[in-house]
């Protein structure tokens, strides 16, 4: 069994359809581990952090950002995630530690934790202003939500599949995704076939979990649609913040409130939310950041 996570990125029916596919058990299990998530926390972050991945790996430029963030009205509150052009993927969600009943299917409720909200797509490509799309969500389970947002916001009618299964220690076990997005102009056999060939197939985590790899998962949705694996990007959980970026934060909240933490004489610790590492500044540090 393949144990890093990837993505793959294909087209099909004569590039009238492009294809994305991942497994991102690693990713979502440095996520549950860092923000100590309980199951139903763990499978909407890990869905949306499998969706950032594919997504990011869509962007353009190198230096382009795209962030997702679902906001809702349920336990859950908030889901971010941030992902760059190298696929690397970081998140967050407003209260890891949601407990709640199975869903009337005895799966993990992911849409009940959520609630009704929305879901913003943010993408930085280093212009003035970033592309932000915004759409309510239907379900809050979020690849519905996704689909959606695809078809209103970017007008490109696709199908997202995402998924996150869990242990019974409440480890992750399988977690990936695909996102299959119709260009224009393609013909309505294309479509037909790849409407069928979707009310077929099973949900992500039990293909995964039966061996699947993205390639395999990939050959089920497209198979019969002269499907072409282009390319294979490594994918993981990844947090780019560091001492100096935290000064900087520290430094834009001005000088006279960071004067007055001095003069509470106790060192200060801020804390990055995507990925729980503490960085503390002593009394002195601040002195000096002030110069």
């Amino acid at each position: 069994m393949e144990n890093r996570d990837y993505i793959v990125r294909a087209t099909a029916a004569d590039a009238q359809i492009r294809a994305f596919a991942a497994t991102t058990r690693q990713m979502v299990e440095m996520a549950r581990q860092v923000h100590n998530t309980s199951p139903v926390a763990t499978a909407a972050l890990g869905r949306l952090m499998t969706a950032g991945a594919m997504m990011g790996s869509m962007l353009k430029g190198e230096d382009d950002v795209l962030t997702l963030q679902i906001t809702g009205d349920g336990p859950l509150k908030t889901i971010v995630v941030t992902a760059d052009a190298k696929a690397g993927v970081k998140g967050y969600v407003g209260n890891p530690q949601v407990i709640l009943p199975a869903n009337a299917l005895g799966k993990l409720d992911v849409g009940g934790a959520v609630g009704h909200g929305r879901l913003s797509v943010i993408k930085d490509m280093g212009l003035k202003e970033p592309y932000v799309g915004q759409t309510m969500l239907q379900t809050g389970e979020i690849a519905e939500d996704l689909t959606y947002y695809f078809a209103t916001s970017e007008q490109v009618p696709s199908s997202v599949g995402l998924g996150v299964l869990m242990e019974k220690d409440n480890t992750v076990r399988q977690a990936g995704g695909f996102i299959i997005q119709l260009m224009p102009f393609a013909p309505d056999e294309v479509i037909d076939t790849l409407e069928e060939n979707l009310k077929k197939i099973q949900p992500v985590t039990t293909m995964l979990d039966m061996g699947d790899t993205p390639e395999q998962i990939l050959e089920r949705l497209l198979g019969n649609l002269d499907l072409q694996i282009n390319e294979k990007t490594d994918t993981s959980f990844y947090c780019n913040c560091d001492r100096a970026r935290v000064e900087k934060a520290l430094l834009s909240i001005g000088k006279a409130e960071i004067r007055s933490m001095i003069e509470d004489g106790k060192p200060v610790t801020l804390n990055c939310h995507f990925c729980n590492k503490d960085y503390t500044f002593s009394i002195e540090e601040l002195k000096e950041l002030i110069k």
